[in-house]
C-alpha cells in the first residue's frame, strides 16, 4: 500500500496536481471562451476529488486536493508551463514524468488506477463543454483537437 509518505514533498506536489494537469491539457488542446474554460476546470476538479478506485494512494491524493480546494488553495499554483515552449508538450512531459514517479514507487494496481484516473480527468474536461459552432449550433461535444490530446495523454502516461 503506497501512501503520501512514500514520496518526497516535490514528488507529492506533482502527483497531487496531475489529475488537474490532465484536464489542463484538454483546455489547451482546443481553447474556447471563458465559459468553456470554467466548465472544463470544474469538471477536472470534480474528477480530481473522485478517483475511479479506492486504492490508498488515490484516496490520499483526492483528499489532499479536496482539502486544498476547501481552503481556497490552488493545487496548480506551483505548475506554470514556461513561456517560449509549447505548453501542451510541457504538460504531456509533466504527466509522463509523474506517471514514472508513481510507477517507480507504487504497486501495479495503484499505478494502473492512477493512470486510469488521469485519463478520466482529461475525459471529464473534454466532455464538459461543447466546442465550436455559433450560439450552440454546429458545436461538437468533443472536438478533434481534444480527441487528439486525449490520445496523446494516454500515450504519455502509458495507459
Amino acid at each position: 500500500m503506497t501512501t503520501k509518505s512514500d514520496f518526497t514533498e516535490e514528488e507529492w506536489a506533482r502527483i497531487r496536481r496531475a489529475p488537474l494537469v490532465a484536464g489542463m491539457a484538454i483546455s489547451l488542446a482546443d481553447p474556447g471562451g471563458p465559459i468553456e474554460l470554467a466548465k472544463e476546470t470544474t469538471a477536472s476538479l470534480k474528477s480530481a476529488t473522485n478517483p475511479p478506485s479506492r486504492e490508498q494512494l488515490l484516496t490520499d491524493i483526492a483528499l489532499d486536493i479536496q482539502s486544498m480546494a476547501q481552503e481556497r488553495q490552488n493545487p496548480l499554483s506551483d505548475f506554470k508551463p514556461t513561456s517560449g515552449a509549447d505548453p501542451r508538450q510541457q504538460i504531456l512531459e509533466e504527466l509522463r514524468s509523474v506517471s514514472e514517479i508513481v510507477s517507480s514507487k507504487a504497486a501495479t494496481e495503484e499505478t494502473a488506477g492512477f493512470k486510469e484516473w488521469l485519463v478520466a480527468s482529461a475525459q471529464a474536461a473534454a466532455d464538459a463543454a461543447k466546442e465550436g459552432g455559433f450560439l450552440g449550433f454546429g458545436a461538437e461535444q468533443v472536438s478533434q483537437g481534444e480527441k487528439d490530446m486525449l490520445e496523446q495523454v494516454r500515450i504519455a502516461i502509458g495507459a
